[in-house]
């Protein structure tokens, strides 16, 4: 790809809070971002391999790639196939730091991976998928995450989601949005719906 297609500028941003659409927003804008021929790549913290929709709309596309650093659904090619639906079990997405060792290993890679990444500086877009969670439940440090924020080259935009999000952090942020939960459908019984949460 053409340096006219680079961004001029690359910011960070975080996408934070309570509600619903983090990581919704993030992949949002990895797809425009991918439509005008920039490379995103997506690094998924604290998340394993589970059947998710963005997953395999993006095996798609040869300019966005997503890699998932944690537990595996053990439901994902039955939930893939229509079989079942996401019990919402939480087995694939780590919900606090029970098995401390087994999720440090998971953030010690994806960790080494960010670095990796944003050393070459070939990616456009680099999304840290609930990165945010990781500091939260203190398997990754604050000064960590901002280690990776100096890494970042001048033309990447760096997209930090997940909750929890130390001051630090939000200081050197250059656009930070914070998602509100005013009403959620699990409040009504609603379970994760295919296509829609997952």
């Amino acid at each position: 790809m053409g340096d006219e297609n680079k961004l001029t500028q690359g910011l960070v941003q975080v996408y934070t809070g309570d509600g619903k659409g983090k990581t919704t927003a993030a992949l949002g804008l990895g797809l425009r971002a991918a439509g005008h021929g920039l490379e995103v790549e997506v690094i998924q913290y604290l998340k394993g391999s589970s059947y998710t929709g963005e997953l395999y709309s993006t095996e798609r596309l040869p300019n966005f790639t997503i890699k998932q650093f944690g537990k595996g659904c053990s439901y994902a090619a039955l939930i893939k196939q229509g079989l079942m639906d996401c019990t919402g079990c939480g087995d694939c997405f780590v919900r606090n730091s029970k098995d401390r060792e087994f999720h440090e290993n998971f953030i010690d890679l994806a960790y080494k991976y960010t670095k990796e990444i944003l050393e070459e500086g070939k990616k456009d877009i680099v999304i840290l998928d609930e990165i945010n969670n990781a500091v939260r439940y203190e398997l990754l440090s604050t000064e960590g995450i901002l280690e990776l924020i100096e890494l970042k080259p001048e033309r990447t935009e760096l997209i930090l989601t997940g909750r929890g999000v130390p001051e630090e952090i939000l200081k050197k942020a250059d656009l930070v949005t914070e998602m509100k939960a005013i009403k959620h459908p699990y409040q009504q019984g609603i379970k994760s719906r295919r296509g829609i949460e997952y």
